[in-house]
């Protein structure tokens, strides 16, 4: 069994001549994002001539006080970088709310007040339902037809080698390509309980950590856990793939993964 495992560990990897850097949520940390940006640019300058490509796994908004600074930073992807970004369920929470304002209530209890603020649109009174289509009215008029395309064009999932990126994860025994985008962005408990072959190693952000998780070990992961709660830690992770190296880049390093 130990052979079997080795010959996995060594068959999961990167495309050839690719780094893949893999960014946690931000929510709302601009700050952060800077940060953990200039560690990966630092990183993939030891790989001169391999493809460079960022995927940040969603949940861009909410909760921290800078929303709007972490699209613009991510509107702007480090040069020589390919970006891919993904849908989190706190961005599909806030298209909800500016295509139909009566769900916002759900949305403001999870942090969209601090993504509303961060736009120049605060709640002076706090959230209630009446108000709902003149609150939407407000956040539609200030947000930039740039923010506006790049939420609606985010992605639920990409594929690099032998790597699924996705915000939350995949349902447990549905086949890859029949998942449901719905799963991707808020599906929990049935997907990080699975030790599960998914066909891919699954890279997942949405429940948070103290530090990344690779489940069920390090030497055979059935998925790799990297929200490790920026917004409220300080620590935003980033899973840097190289051939078949995995490393951990972080704002607030581990010292287990130093």
């Amino acid at each position: 069994m130990l052979g079997f495992w080795r010959r996995r560990r060594k068959f999961v990897q990167a495309p050839p001549r690719t780094c893949l850097y893999a960014v946690g949520d931000v929510h709302g940390r601009a700050d952060l994002l800077d940060d953990l940006l200039g560690r990966i640019q630092d990183h993939a300058a030891r790989y001169a001539g391999f493809r460079k490509m960022l995927i940040t796994l969603g949940d861009y908004v909410d909760r921290g006080p800078d929303s709007r600074g972490v699209v613009d930073r991510l509107l702007a992807p480090p040069a020589g970088f390919e970006a891919v970004h993904l849908m989190g369920n706190h961005e599909d929470m806030m298209l909800r709310f500016l295509s139909q304002p009566a769900d916002g209530g759900v949305w403001f209890q999870n942090g969209g007040g601090e993504t509303m603020a961060s736009y120049g649109v605060p709640l002076d009174e706090g959230w209630s339902l009446d108000q709902a289509r003149t609150v939407r009215d407000r956040l539609a008029a200030a947000l930039p037809a740039a923010h506006l395309a790049f939420l609606r064009g985010l992605d639920t999932s990409h594929v690099e080698g032998d790597y699924l990126f996705v915000h939350a994860g995949v349902r447990p025994g549905v086949p890859l390509q029949r998942q449901d985008p719905d799963d991707m962005m808020w599906i929990r408990d049935e997907f990080l309980r699975s030790s599960r072959d998914h066909g891919k190693v699954v890279v997942h952000g949405h429940s948070v950590a103290f530090a990344p998780e690779e489940f069920p070990s390090a030497d055979r992961p059935s998925r790799i856990g990297i929200d490790t709660g920026a917004y409220a830690t300080g620590r935003l992770t980033c899973l840097a793939l190289v051939g078949a190296m995995r490393s951990w880049i972080s704002t607030e390093p581990d010292p287990r993964f130093a």
